[in-house]
């Protein structure tokens, strides 16, 4: 298995992509508490400083113990503070996660970091990763197409912690070249699912 420093740093044209540090916690929280940028993503927004330091320990620090970690803070080279993220779940998912500051929509911003962590990635022993939307965020489905993701099918989740019903869009990139090959969890989980 080919082992990497996790979530190694990476540079793009306009990005520095790199490990949250404790010295993030306004930026975190300033990311993770908008109500707008937060409307399709499973937690609930963040209202204290307070509680954007145990997010932080909780959703980074330890993640950021384990090898092949891929959990990134997007920043500008310009002032290298971090407005959005993105992300690779350590599960057999490997699930695309993403989120960016709303001043910063519509500039390409999250496709160049992706982009260039899928580099990174097909480097790795990640045979593929996974992407999901709700189909009320087609903007985000988007980006997974224009990472070169293709569309393989979708699904209902009564989704957590929010508790709500969502039908959502999955999408697949094959990093081993082994396109045929789909994720089925999400479609064997749900019994509403259909392409």
């Amino acid at each position: 298995m080919k082992t990497f420093a996790n979530t190694p740093t990476i540079k793009t044209n306009r990005l520095i992509l790199r490990k949250f540090t404790k010295n993030d916690i306004q930026a975190l929280f300033e990311i993770f508490s908008d109500e707008i940028v937060n409307t399709y993503l499973p937690w609930f927004v963040l209202k204290t400083l307070n509680e954007a330091k145990i997010f932080f320990k909780e959703k980074y620090i330890e993640a950021y113990k384990h090898p092949n970690t891929y959990k990134y803070a997007i920043c500008l080279k310009s002032n290298n503070i971090p407005i959005g993220y993105v992300n690779i779940s350590n599960d057999d998912s490997h699930d695309l996660g993403y989120g960016l500051k709303k001043e910063y929509w519509n500039q390409g911003i999250v496709t160049e970091a992706c982009k260039a962590v899928v580099t990174i990635l097909k480097k790795s022993d990640i045979p593929y990763i996974t992407a999901t939307h709700d189909i009320n965020n087609p903007r985000s489905g988007s980006i997974m197409k224009n990472i070169g993701m293709t569309y393989c099918y979708s699904f209902e989740e009564q989704w957590q912690p929010k508790n709500k019903l969502v039908i959502f869009k999955m999408y697949q990139l094959n990093l081993d070249e082994q396109n045929h090959k789909i994720y089925k969890k999400y479609w064997n989980n749900s019994i509403t699912h259909f392409v």
